[in-house]
C-alpha cells in the first residue's frame, strides 16, 4: 500500500511511539488523525512538531477509555474523510512493578480498560470507515509481556494485568484479520524493551531501576541492547507498504529478548 493520501488514525499520538509512528506516516504524505488524552504537558511540543503545513492532521482529545468518546472519534473521522484507511491501534497502560508496588483495583481495572478494552472498541468503531476504504491496514501495538509475563528481569517492568491484556491482545488480532478479510490486513507489532515504552525515557528506567538491573535487561537480549524509535516505525512502514500477504499475524521487535533466556549447548558427539 502507497501511504500517501492515506487517512490515518494513530492512538497514544502526544509523545512516544504514538508520536514517532505518526510523524514517520506524515513524511510519507498521511493524512492523520491525532488522538491525545494525559501528559497534558507535552499537548505543546507534539502541535508544534506536527505543525509544518504539509503535514495534513487533525488532533483530537479523548478519553479511550469510554466509549462515548470512541464513538465521537468514529464519527468526525466519518463526517471529515468517509473512510479510514490506517489503524494504528497504539493505548496501554504499563504498570511496572517497581513503580507501582502491590496491585489496587484501580490499577488493574485501568490496565484492562486501556491495554485490552479501548482497543476492541475502537477498532468496532471504526471497522464500517476501514471496510469503506479499498484496502486498509490495522496494527495492533502489544508487549512481549504477553509471553514472558512477570518473571526473569522483566519482573521489573512488567505486572501480571498488563502481561494478561497484552496476551489477550493476540487473540483481538486473530479475530479481526479474519472479519477484515480480504480488504483489511490485520497485524500485531509486539514490543520489547523499547526506549520511550519500558526503556530509556520512561520514569522507570530513568527513576527507579538500578543500573545492575537496567543492565540485566540489555544482557537478556541477544542484540544487547533496547529498541529505538526508528526500530518502531520501520517495522510500521514496512507492515503498511511492504507486508501485502501477511494478515493476522504477530512480528515481534524484542531484539532477542524472549529468546534470550536458554542458551544453545555444543552438538554431542554421539556414539556412531
Amino acid at each position: 500500500m502507497q501511504i500517501k493520501g492515506k487517512v490515518a488514525l494513530v492512538l497514544g499520538a502526544v509523545k512516544g511511539i504514538g508520536k514517532g509512528i505518526g510523524m514517520a506516516l506524515a513524511q510519507q504524505g498521511a493524512t492523520l488523525v491525532l488522538t491525545r488524552h494525559d501528559w497534558e504537558d507535552a499537548f505543546e511540543s507534539m502541535e508544534k512538531d506536527f505543525s509544518d503545513p504539509d503535514c495534513d492532521h487533525t488532533i483530537i482529545t479523548a478519553d479511550l477509555r469510554h466509549i462515548k468518546d470512541i464513538e465521537q472519534l468514529a464519527a468526525a473521522i466519518e463526517e471529515k474523510y468517509g473512510r479510514l484507511d490506517i489503524l494504528i491501534n497504539n493505548i496501554e497502560r504499563g504498570g511496572w512493578p517497581t513503580v507501582h508496588g502491590e496491585y489496587v483495583e484501580a490499577q488493574w481495572d485501568l490496565e484492562m480498560e486501556t491495554t485490552l478494552k479501548a482497543k476492541q472498541w475502537v477498532f468496532s468503531s471504526v471497522f464500517p470507515l476501514l471496510k469503506k476504504a479499498k484496502a486498509a491496514v490495522v496494527i495492533n501495538i502489544s508487549s512481549i509481556a504477553g509471553i514472558v509475563g512477570r518473571s526473569g528481569p522483566a519482573a521489573l517492568v512488567f505486572n501480571d494485568g498488563y502481561a494478561a491484556a497484552n496476551r489477550g491482545i493476540s487473540s483481538l488480532t486473530e479475530t479481526w484479520a479474519r472479519m477484515g478479510a480480504p480488504t483489511i490486513r490485520v497485524n500485531e507489532l509486539m514490543l520489547g524493551m523499547v526506549d520511550t515504552r519500558h526503556a530509556r525515557d520512561t520514569r522507570g528506567w530513568r527513576d527507579v531501576l538500578t543500573n545492575e538491573e537496567k543492565q540485566s535487561l540489555v544482557d537478556h537480549t541477544l542484540l544487547g541492547r533496547t529498541g529505538t524509535l526508528e526500530d518502531v516505525t520501520k517495522a510500521c512502514l514496512f507492515i503498511i507498504k511492504d507486508a501485502p500477504y501477511m494478515t493476522g499475524s504477530v512480528l515481534r521487535i524484542d531484539g532477542g529478548y524472549v529468546l534470550a533466556g536458554e542458551a544453545i549447548p555444543p552438538m554431542p558427539k554421539g556414539i556412531v
